[in-house]
């Protein structure tokens, strides 16, 4: 039998942008928390997940496609036609010249911002965003090899000015979020669209509008500021309006989001988004969920609600917040943050530390149903005493 030799071989080496990464950590599972700690009816404040689930014609339209097998042996529609087209007819009153051909479709707006580093951005290049932004933008940014340029915020939000000092000849892109998560705070569209003008045309400006629906509506006290820039694409070549379902609509677990940018943009983003990157599941859902309006408008005011009462009960606690226009607060609970929220775990209670952000002393904490809201303050009091 012949002798085996064995190849003294080295591991696998990856480069360096990637070996260096931090990826991204999302909130504990409900089931985690439970399995680990032994408590029980545990409530997630953690990931900005609207409580009230998607809307009932979603549930229904899910049970009739699993009582098709067919259905599932199929891959979905590559191009998302009929999802766009609900898109483009929600849209159309307000961009009047809007296409099909500049919608471009992801897994999660999260797979639309990497595609967008994957396309405008590389070694050598350099990515602008703000201090306290979200924590996608520097991932994809070193996942491709560019630098990122990272200005300071002013009162937990964006200098826009800063950002403009920081634009250089090897800028090639800069992301802003607004409402910005985790801070909250957010942008007004004439703010927006002074920046835009000021910007060269050759840099890609990406604004990130996940929490557009909670910060549009007039119980948010931002709306009079507030206001999307999608009627302002056709103003600007280089601007690109990222979206989600994973909000307002209530379906995270689907992984739907969208850019809306000049068709020339699109084009360029469709080259390097993957195959199929949306499920038959995911789009029929997104499509359905546009069209009830009612479950959109009651999740939005029960957000409102409940922003008021958490941040009045912040109050009598003596905890400091910053004022939020998303589904979400950032609470400040002092250097011992760490320790509260590893304490309210041990209550059921999951939310979010946001030290990755460089806020050590702050949890964020989404806005759930009224009852879980009432769980939340009764835990903090409870291990802040």
């Amino acid at each position: 039998m012949p002798q085996t030799v064995l190849l003294k071989t080295k591991s696998p080496q990856a480069v360096a942008c990637i070996a260096q990464l931090h990826p991204y950590i999302p909130g504990k599972p409900v089931d985690e928390l439970e399995r680990e700690y032994g408590v029980k009816n545990a409530v997630k404040v953690a990931s900005n997940e609207n409580p009230l689930g998607p809307s009932p014609h979603v549930i229904s339209h899910l049970t009739s496609l699993l009582q098709n097998p067919q259905e599932l042996s199929r891959y979905p529609d590559g191009n998302g036609f009929v999802l766009k087209k609900k898109l483009l007819d929600k849209l159309s009153p307000i961009v009047s010249d809007l296409s099909m051909e500049q919608i471009t479709l992801g897994n999660g707006s999260n797979d639309i911002l990497d595609m967008l580093a994957r396309t405008f951005a590389g070694t050598n290049d350099e990515v602008i965003f703000s201090q306290y932004a979200f924590a996608v933008y520097p991932i994809a940014t070193q996942a491709v090899g560019a630098t990122a340029v990272i200005t300071q915020a002013v009162d937990w939000g964006h200098d826009l000015d800063a950002m403009l000092a920081a634009i250089s000849d090897k800028t090639r892109l800069i992301f802003i979020a607004n409402p910005n998560n985790p801070t909250g705070t957010c942008l007004s569209k004439k703010e927006l669209c002074s920046f835009l003008q000021k910007v060269p045309q050759n840099i890609v400006v990406v604004i990130d509008e996940a929490y557009e629906e909670y910060a549009a509506h007039p119980l948010s006290g931002f709306s009079e500021s507030y206001h999307s820039l999608i009627s302002s694409l056709a103003d600007f070549n280089n601007l690109i309006i990222t979206r989600t379902f994973s909000k307002a609509y209530g379906l995270a677990s689907f992984r739907v989001g969208y850019s809306l940018s000049s068709s020339a943009i699109a084009e360029l983003l469709n080259r390097v988004r993957q195959p199929f990157n949306n499920n038959t599941f995911a789009l029929e859902s997104a499509a359905i969920a546009l069209d009830d309006s009612q479950h959109l408008q009651k999740g939005v005011e029960l957000n409102w609600q409940g922003m008021a009462f958490l941040t009045d009960g912040f109050k009598l606690l003596g905890l400091n917040y910053i004022p939020s226009a998303g589904n979400f607060v950032c609470a400040q609970t002092g250097a011992d943050s760490a320790q509260i929220y590893e304490k309210l775990l041990y209550e059921g209670v999951i939310t979010r530390p946001v030290a990755n952000y460089q806020m050590p002393e702050h949890l964020r904490i989404s806005i759930g149903t009224m009852d879980e809201n009432h769980s939340v303050l009764a835990a903090l009091k409870k291990v802040l005493a």
